[in-house]
């Protein structure tokens, strides 16, 4: 079964921190590379426990005699398709990320435009809105769900 504790949505987290220097411009080259390589080492990732998933599901899959005991597995294997789902979902949009930085038109909220910023994105590296906007679509989400 693939290691829970090595959570891919953590584990590209090990980068070393952007650091700013004074005047440098807002997305230069080198934030971008930044960027980018946090990007491709998630999606790597995620890739990885795709393959994870699919040989541990080759390797586990067995006709149980007990009825228990398929019913555990086959509930086993449904949570791990619906995780590895949303985190085809998930590689799409980095996917799409990756375009917009290819694109020149990553760091910029879509809704005001403004740099949604260095550390919002390392938090969130797929981030579209700043954090203003962010919130206050959260906001409207909330209020309309009661």
């Amino acid at each position: 079964m693939p290691d829970k504790k090595q959570s891919s949505a953590s584990n590209f987290k090990n980068f070393t921190p952007y650091k700013v220097k004074k005047g440098e411009e807002y997305m230069n080259e080198k934030q971008l590379e930044h960027f980018r390589q946090i990007l491709l080492a998630w999606k790597a990732e995620l890739m990885e426990e795709v393959d994870r998933t699919v040989t541990h599901m080759k390797d586990e899959a067995a006709n149980f005699p007990d009825p228990a005991d398929r019913a555990t597995q086959e509930e086993e294997f449904s949570l791990e398709l619906r995780t590895r789902d949303r985190e085809r979902k998930l590689i799409k949009k980095i996917d799409s990320t990756i375009d917009k930085i290819d694109a020149d038109d990553y760091g910029y909220c879509e809704a005001c435009g403004v740099e949604i910023g260095i550390q919002r994105l390392e938090a969130r590296p797929t981030a579209t809105l700043c954090i203003d906007c962010k919130t206050l679509d959260e906001i409207k989400e909330k209020q309309q769900l009661g």
